[in-house]
């Protein structure tokens, strides 16, 4: 496992990272994210999950627009996505060769979102424990931004998985997390939507869409029929 690369300290004081749009190189997005018996297993270790509520936490900080991540039930989402296919690689091409190419030929690597997660955490916490002699989930927020920041900028690689493609896969997981149906383990109690006043899965919604300028004047409803 390589250390961050010169100049890469340097960003362990930077500012939150800024949730840009998703690259194309991410890892595709999940097509069946089905809720997974209650029986299942977890996929993540005590310790993996107490270093993804922390990072959830800092991408999507509780504000005065609403909860944060972990109010929010994004690392159970998170959680839930690793017992799927999608996660285990099953649903997409994987053969080589994996060679790095234009970002328009779409996601390159050989890893599955799972293996990306436990790559990711663990190198990540490696260079932390480095670094500050402390997990993630000890560091003050501020470093934690840092810590991510630097991942973003694609400060290291874990066993060739660049930073910034796990930074990305949490970064865009987490906020899926957010406003997903209640059905896939986040958006609890449908507060992302209720943030963004989307009304859901409502049956009857046409006569709402043109009117830019009026409040929907109704909360929201889940697939389950969840109201909110």
């Amino acid at each position: 496992m390589q250390g961050l690369g010169t100049g890469a300290a340097a960003l362990a004081f930077g500012t939150r990272p800024a949730l840009a749009t998703p690259p194309q190189t991410s890892a595709p997005t999940p097509t069946n994210t089905a809720q997974p018996p209650a029986s299942t297993a977890p996929f993540f270790t005590p310790a993996e999950h107490a270093f993804l509520q922390a990072a959830c936490e800092r991408i999507f900080p509780q504000d005065e627009s609403g909860p944060g991540a972990i109010a929010l039930g994004m690392p159970q989402f998170i959680e839930q996505q690793m017992a799927t296919p999608w996660a285990q690689g099953q649903t997409w091409y994987m053969q080589g060769p994996h060679i790095s190419g234009p970002a328009n030929l779409g996601y390159q690597l050989p890893y599955t979102p799972q293996q990306i997660y436990r790559l990711g955490i663990a190198g990540t916490q490696h260079w932390v424990q480095t670094q500050h002699n402390a997990a993630f989930e000890a560091l003050p927020p501020a470093v934690q931004d840092a810590v991510l920041n630097a991942l973003e900028q694609n400060a290291t690689t874990f066993e060739n998985l660049p930073s910034a493609m796990f930074f990305e896969q949490l970064r865009s997981d987490t906020l899926e997390g957010a406003f997903a149906d209640p059905l896939h383990g986040g958006n609890r109690h449908l507060a992302g939507w209720k943030m963004m006043n989307f009304p859901g899965a409502r049956a009857d919604y046409m006569e709402w869409v043109d009117r830019y300028a009026t409040p929907y004047p109704y909360g929201p409803v889940s697939i389950t029929g969840q109201t909110g």
